[in-house]
């Protein structure tokens, strides 16, 4: 058979084959909705990691763990013989791709293994610490997750090395593919300047949403310089925007700067054009590892996993203070290591302060210090901090371990979703903690006193889905446990109706505190009973689910500023856009959707459910396809597949439908709305709810999303 008969797609996987969907590049791309079904899981379906790592021997393991640190030294041997350094840059670059604007990234998912993030250019060399990491990865099998060790692998480290870590925690379950959903930037190649991604690279505010790190496969600034030019000012401020955007405050930043360089070092003593493929790339040789250098040992003294080359303290297998004693005792000037990037080094030093050479420790080799390290000297208020950890070496232990901790565990969400005994009791303002609510009250006469009190289904419906809409299952933020709405920033969001909530608030929180019921409750209860009223008023009785227990957040437990990206600019389920964006509305709709954790199906059914219940935002009529307003009836669907009507742009981002005989105006729209009859799989889903015989369908089917989307945040609920 020649090549030409072969029945094998060839080429299938290239960047320069075609998709299915390739032809017709501007189609909604659905996938998101769908990235880690069951078919990407190999596991058992009965299989649940958060009960079986609680069978974990955390002892046994950390044991295995802080033996690895010296252990291993044949293929990949370890700078002084400790792979912790290694093993803290692994966990670090795992966590630190977390970002607050959307809570995508960080170390919850053990997405490091895949790409983009196994390939970035700043992961240079992890494939080899998670290689490392294998054989005790192999040996507790199922109990332990890639997620839970390569974030565990850098707190044994720091322990290995000295330092005593605030704790750890299990419980971060495995993806088995790529996330199709993270947005890391629209270059086209790896450390584009960073120009791309900012309206203005001298005003770091300026850097494109939700990105954090300044430059296309960086974790988080160029260590050689604002686009590989010195300049610790302007490196200093863009460290500043680019830890704030990944949850940490100029005090956090400074230590977890200082805390990351006390130990280990940057590899640069290598010509970059001797190195391999990313393992993406590599040959099938190599089994996926990358960055092989064929033309050197590529190991030890000649490693190269980035641009500078040295240590920065004298003792860079040791947590002490003396990375403080090198920054700020020495005058700097810049220098170029051997594979072409800018450092700085020491004008003058003794030879007694030098680090040792990596694999000859009577060798004394020249530290170094990057523009990063120079920002924390130059930046009068990292300057500070450096003098006030300097001054106080336990106070700076302390206040690393915290913010290693955070760095480690900010998106796994509240504390209730710990495991594991070295999981600290200690509350944080950060993991918005939320009081355990009452669940004795009488349910049903909360909601016949919901009922009595006038509220509209509208207000009910639109109160309650405010409250909850806010979950993201990226970090596990937001939901409506808490009642947060109530409290600054939530309660005078735009997207929140401010003066509709007030008014709808101050009703329910009478019925709470009436009944000793949590308004969180409350809140969602009055919700159900407007979804219960309307299903009634099409024909259906219903009973939507409910467990009490959430309980009432306080000023005190709310860090305001941090929930400030937690704020709608778009809500396609209340058909809302706070203003037109250059990304179309029903893209802004899947990414909402996506972060709720909803499937396609399950967002399509809540679309035509809310519309027909009045629930848009501000109250208008754009998708209202139907002349019985409240009642939980497919109509939506019905009108919106009608062949007699005809759709007709009639502005920015609205339309009309028309009757197509007479050219009357009957409903208005907008893209959100037409995009589930125009988009072919979502017009299928449109077209089994517009069925003569599955209204009741629709009808359990909405039931069933509504309450998903109430207990989202319910982690109390969940194995």
């Amino acid at each position: 058979m020649s090549e030409n008969q072969c029945p094998v797609m060839h080429g299938a996987a290239t960047e320069e084959s075609m998709s299915v969907m390739s032809w017709w590049p501007k189609a909604l791309k659905l996938e998101i909705l769908s990235q880690h079904d069951t078919r990407t899981n190999p596991m058992n379906p009965d299989y649940n990691y958060r009960e079986a790592v609680k069978n974990l021997d955390v002892a046994a393991l950390k044991k295995d763990m802080h033996a690895l640190m010296t252990d291993s030294q044949t293929w990949w041997p370890a700078d002084w013989g400790h792979y912790g350094g290694l093993m803290i840059r692994m966990s670090w670059h795992a966590a630190g791709t977390y970002r607050i604007a959307d809570g995508r990234g960080g170390a919850g998912t053990g997405n490091q293994r895949f790409a983009p993030l196994n390939s970035w250019p700043d992961n240079a060399n992890l494939d080899k610490a998670r290689r490392l990491l294998w054989p005790i990865k192999k040996k507790y099998g199922n109990q332990l997750s890639w997620a839970d060790l390569i974030a565990l692998a850098g707190t044994i480290a720091y322990e290995s090395m000295g330092l005593k870590t605030f704790g750890f925690a299990f419980g971060r379950e495995d993806i088995w593919a790529p996330e199709i959903d993270t947005y890391w930037g629209a270059e086209k190649q790896w450390l584009a300047p960073s120009d791309e991604r900012y309206t203005d690279v001298d005003k770091p505010d300026t850097m494109e949403n939700p990105l954090a790190a300044v430059q296309m496969g960086l974790i988080y600034v160029n260590p050689e310089g604002v686009n590989g030019v010195p300049n610790p000012q302007k490196t200093a401020d863009q460290i500043r925007e680019t830890f704030r955007r990944m949850a940490m405050d100029d005090e956090e930043t400074a230590a977890l700067t200082a805390g990351g360089h006390t130990v280990g070092k940057c590899h640069g003593n290598a010509n970059p054009a001797d190195l391999g493929d990313a393992p993406e790339g590599a040959p099938l040789t190599d089994q996926g590892l990358g960055w092989i250098n064929r033309k050197q040992r590529g190991v030890g003294r000649n490693a190269l996993g980035g641009g500078p080359e040295g240590a920065w303290t004298s003792n860079p297998t040791r947590f002490d203070d003396g990375y403080f004693r090198m920054l700020l005792d020495h005058e700097w000037e810049i220098t170029t290591s051997p594979a072409g990037a800018k450092q700085w080094k020491p004008v003058t030093i003794a030879e007694a302060d030098m680090p040792p050479d990596v694999e000859d420790l009577s060798i004394k080799v020249m530290p170094m210090m990057t523009d990063a390290d120079m920002a924390m000297k130059v930046d009068p208020v990292y300057r500070e901090y450096m003098e006030k950890f300097r001054a106080d070496p336990a106070y700076f232990a302390d206040t690393f371990a915290r913010a290693w901790f955070k760095l480690t565990h900010r998106d796994m969400g509240p504390k209730t979703r710990y495991l594991g005994p070295d999981a600290p009791q200690e509350v944080l303002i950060w993991q918005d903690p939320v009081p355990v609510g009452p669940g004795n009250y009488d349910v049903q006469a909360v909601k016949d006193k919901i009922t009595a009190s006038g509220l509209s289904i509208s207000d009910m419906v639109s109160t309650a889905w405010d409250s909850a809409r806010t979950f993201r299952g990226s970090d596990r933020r937001g939901g409506a446990n808490g009642a947060r709405i109530r409290l600054a920033p939530q309660k005078d969001w735009e997207g929140n109706e401010p003066a509709r909530l007030s008014r709808v608030l101050a009703l329910l929180e009478g019925i709470a505190a009436d009944h000793g019921a949590s308004v969180a409750d409350v809140i969602v209860l009055a919700g159900n009973v407007g979804v219960e009223q309307a299903a009634q008023a099409a024909g259906f009785e219903v009973t939507v689910p409910f467990s009490p227990g959430r309980g009432d957040a306080t000023d005190a437990m709310t860090d305001v500023e941090s929930f400030a990206p937690l704020e709608p600019i778009h809500d396609g389920y209340r058909n809302w856009l706070k203003k037109n964006y250059t990304v179309e509305a029903e893209e802004l709709l899947l990414d909402r959707t996506q972060l709720m954790g909803l499937s396609a199906p399950e967002m399509t059914v809540l679309i035509g459910g809310m519309r027909v219940l009045g629930t848009n935002h501000g109250d208008t009529s754009h998708g209202v396809f139907t002349d019985r307003v409240g009642q939980l009836s497919n109509d939506f669907f019905v009108n919106l597949t009608d062949m007699n009507n005809a759709w007709k742009p009639s502005g920015e981002n609205l339309y009309e439908i028309q009757d197509r005989a007479t050219g009357k105006v009957k409903w208005t729209a907008t893209r959100v709305d037409l995009v589930f009859g125009s988009n072919a799989i979502l017009r299928a889903y449109a077209e089994v709810y517009a069925q003569d015989d599955n209204q009741a369908k629709f009808v359990h089917d909405f039931v069933a999303a509504w309450a998903k989307v109430m207990d989202a945040d319910r982690f109390d609920l969940q194995a």
